[in-house]
């Protein structure tokens, strides 16, 4: 019986397993399909990427800091109350008088209950100086925010620019298997016929080994790609995305000083820079407060007795008050070596500003150039793509009637891939200088896509 009895327990732990694990495969197998268009790729990556989370808490720990910084210029109130036994006090023979000699010779068991205010008078600037460094601390902490915002969607329309590309390779691999195999077949059927030769026909079965390699590349490198998209915006794995756009070309006016200037205003590395400067200024400023005079000011206002029901009257109470300056006379050159140092990380800022200065007039350039021989490259490619078409065509008549040869098939096939190939790799060129630049200029898409929409309905209100 006890054999039975774990036979029937073993085949249930099978059974339970096997069920287990037909549920995960199934829930595996459950392929969720997301259509994304570029702006929801870049959304889905804000919201999923490690680095923006943490520079958000970065903000909120920048403001915590302005609240550190305003209360060192507020007064401080305490209220205290304390107990204490004495073993032994001053005695006095004092009796009479406003106050309770108690209060000061001591008592055997003394209770105190008081009031205390403080307050910095003057700390050098000091204080003041270290919420304006707080304040823009804050600053550079949202710019920096944006810059890593400008970064990932970068990094998002190169991946997905690029699998719109790679969607294109592939056609454009996959047409070109397709003809040589067409041709392949014909050629073939001819030769059985007697009106094409065996060279023709190794040559065109040759030609089917030698473009099949560039498809299955174009077949990898889109899995790659899409893979490597859905883990940047966050989406599941064993999910599939469709792409909602397509690989056009967005032409825009090529201003390279209205682009300059932008990027003179609105470049996070740029505004930084300049944050970094005035806080180089502060930094001076907090380093010389530490060789001022310092005035700090106190009232203290107490209740002390023996008896915590005979506390609140006038003959337990005292007040104290008064203000206490400090003036530096040597501190060992501990504040001229603090203010060195302030004004070399200062130097060292505007060096740094006006290094970024040039690199933006390069990156600016260089934007504008890849965008100028993207262009060209298109036009020049589109008309082309007809006339290869129209080559191909040619190319087949001609062989069909016994005049063209069946290398002049084959290469009027891979001229036509060729300009095609070109055609869509000017266009994703094109585009990715174009986001090259907004980065540049520090543009962000989701920003101006939400204020052109802003203005469309304020514009449709008005009409």
């Amino acid at each position: 019986m006890p054999d039975k009895k774990k036979y029937k327990i073993l085949v249930l732990i099978i059974l339970i397993s096997f069920i287990s694990s037909y549920c995960f495969s199934q829930e595996i197998g459950k392929e969720n399909v997301f259509y994304i268009s570029l702006d929801d790729a870049i959304e889905f990556a804000y919201k999923n990427n490690d680095d923006i989370r943490i520079q958000e808490q970065q903000i909120e720990f920048a403001k915590a800091s302005i609240i550190k910084a305003r209360s060192r210029l507020l007064p401080k109130l305490n209220l205290g109350a304390s107990f204490t036994h004495n073993n032994a006090v001053l005695g006095s023979s004092t009796t009479t008088g406003k106050k309770d000699p108690g209060i000061f010779t001591g008592y055997r068991n003394d209770n105190q209950l008081g009031l205390s205010l403080t307050d910095e008078v003057y700390t050098g600037g000091a204080n003041i100086a270290n919420l304006k460094r707080s304040k823009v601390e804050l600053t550079a902490q949202e710019e920096t925010l944006r810059f890593k915002k400008l970064l990932i969607e970068f990094e998002v329309k190169r991946l997905y620019y690029g699998l719109l590309l790679a969607y294109e390779t592939e056609r454009i691999s996959r047409n070109l298997v397709d003809q040589a195999k067409m041709h392949y077949e014909d050629v073939k059927r001819r030769f059985e016929q007697g009106t094409s030769s065996k060279f023709d026909v190794l040559q065109s079965k040759v030609q089917v080994s030698k473009v099949m390699p560039e498809l299955v590349k174009a077949v990898n490198s889109v899995d790659l790609i899409t893979e490597e998209l859905k883990k940047l915006i966050g989406i599941n794995m064993f999910s599939k995305i469709i792409l909602k756009d397509k690989l056009e070309q967005d032409v825009i006016e090529i201003k390279e000083k209205v682009f300059l200037s932008e990027a003179y205003i609105n470049n996070p590395q740029m505004i930084l820079k300049i944050l970094g400067i005035d806080i180089s200024k502060l930094d001076i400023k907090i380093a010389r407060a530490s060789g001022l005079p310092q005035i700090d000011a106190s009232l203290n206002y107490n209740y002390r007795s023996n008896n915590w029901n005979n506390m609140f009257n006038s003959r337990h109470s005292n007040w104290s008050g008064g203000v206490a300056v400090t003036i530096p006379i040597f501190d060992a050159f501990s504040t001229k070596a603090k203010v060195e140092e302030a004004k070399a990380r200062y130097a060292q800022t505007i060096i740094e500003k006006e290094n970024l200065i040039d690199q933006l007039v390069v990156d600016i350039r260089r934007a504008c150039l890849d965008l100028n021989e993207a262009n060209t490259i298109i036009e020049y490619e589109r008309d082309s793509i007809d006339e290869a078409r129209e080559a191909l065509k040619i190319a087949n008549v001609s062989y069909d009637c016994g005049v063209g040869t069946n290398l002049d098939v084959l290469d009027a096939q891979v001229s036509l891939s060729v300009v095609d190939k070109n055609y869509v790799e000017g266009i994703y060129d094109y585009l990715m200088a174009k986001a090259f630049l907004d980065k540049t200029r520090g543009k962000e898409t989701l920003k101006a896509c939400l204020t052109a929409d802003r203005e469309k309905s304020h514009d449709e209100k008005k009409n």
